[in-house]
């Protein structure tokens, strides 16, 4: 794989009050693999904030971090079958997050990663709703579509 890719970074959250809400990012980034993990690195714009996030997601099998730095502040741990708590910062105040994981599987290819996790979502020792994050790596200027399989 290269350095420079194209990511695709899909969120389903699905709420039993509000049913189901989902999101997806397209933007460029960067790709590291090292001590047996993938590392991509991207950029997100905040509406309203002319500082952009920076994003750092590694992966390993059954294991994900991403962590936030600039608008939002939060590191998030997805282990399968562990729960994880930590603080989303945000510039209106503080959020506790509980992440319990259920899957986290990490496929890769001669030209693509995909990390796909399952996990309930808390907020504030409630339960929010089952999410599911799907991130699709691929290098810049393959094709673009992007699918559930690598």
């Amino acid at each position: 794989m290269v350095k420079d890719v194209l990511l695709s970074v899909q969120g389903l959250q699905m709420s039993p009050e509000d049913g189901s809400d989902t999101v997806e990012l397209i933007t460029s980034g960067e790709y590291y693999y090292r001590n047996d993990k993938h590392y991509l690195l991207y950029e997100e714009v905040t509406e309203g904030f002319a500082k952009p996030t920076k994003n750092v997601i590694k992966a390993a099998p059954n294991y994900m971090e991403l962590t936030k730095k600039g608008v939002v502040n939060v590191h998030m741990v997805f282990e399968k079958n562990q729960k994880n708590i930590t603080y989303y910062y945000t510039p209106y105040g503080s959020l506790q997050i509980g992440i319990d994981a259920t899957r986290v599987d990490v496929f890769e290819t001669e030209d693509s990663i995909l990390i796909d996790v399952e996990y309930g979502l808390e907020i504030n020792c409630e339960f929010i709703a089952n999410c599911h994050i799907k991130i699709h790596a691929k290098p810049k200027g393959f094709h673009m579509q992007f699918d559930s399989n690598p």
